[in-house]
């Protein structure tokens, strides 16, 4: 997670979209960088809420524009997939060496997810709280230059991110049947990611919509 405190900006991290680059390229720039243990550099909007919101808004101020990427649906398993796959994984119960995407996102699709396949969802990364507090701005993972537009625009400076955390290469094509059941459970993540326009703009999900 990225604070600018002039620009009254906060960039979530949202995990396996590239958010370690920007945290290297935009790191300088920032107020505060939130970069360990995971499960704070990872806050989702609930997390942020809770823990990081009410100090920033004391001594920032109120509306905190908060923006956040996200990754089409299968291409971001695919990259939990990949990134499992790495030599550091060997011998780790969560690894996917051997294993073939279908089997990665049909452990993805049960109803308790094999350790391996346990990675969360974006949709949930992205649920609003009770209390309004929600991502203002989405942007697509596979629309950087919308992104790139808006942070220099918004942090008057140049953003280069460099290739960091690069998974080993491997074959992420779905049988159609796993493909199927994969967009009726997850219709919410597909939903999401469909209703985000080039300026950030985008549909966000019900509270309490998303399992």
């Amino acid at each position: 997670m990225l604070v600018f405190s002039k620009a009254k900006l906060v960039f979530l991290s949202v995990p396996k979209t590239g958010t370690t680059a920007y945290q290297a390229a935009l790191g300088p720039h920032a107020s505060m960088v939130v970069s360990d243990p995971p499960e704070l550099k990872h806050a989702p909007v609930f997390r942020y809420n809770r823990f990081f919101r009410p100090a920033l808004e004391k001594f920032i101020g109120p509306d905190l524009e908060v923006i956040a990427v996200m990754r089409e649906p299968v291409s971001w398993l695919g990259s939990w997939y990949r990134y499992r796959q790495r030599p550091a994984m060997r011998n780790h119960p969560n690894s996917t060496a051997g294993m073939s995407f279908d089997a990665f996102v049909e452990g993805y699709l049960q109803g308790k997810r094999p350790g391996f396949a346990n990675v969360g969802s974006q949709a949930k990364f992205m649920e609003p709280q009770k209390n309004g507090t929600a991502v203002t701005r989405l942007f697509r993972y596979e629309d950087q230059r919308a992104l790139t537009a808006f942070l220099e625009d918004r942090l008057g400076c140049r953003v280069e991110t460099p290739v960091l955390n690069a998974s080993p290469r491997a074959a992420l094509e779905l049988s159609r049947g796993v493909e199927t059941r994969l967009r009726r459970k997850c219709a919410a993540e597909f939903a999401l990611h469909d209703s985000i326009h080039d300026d950030g703009r985008y549909t966000p999900p019900e509270i309490g919509s998303v399992g």
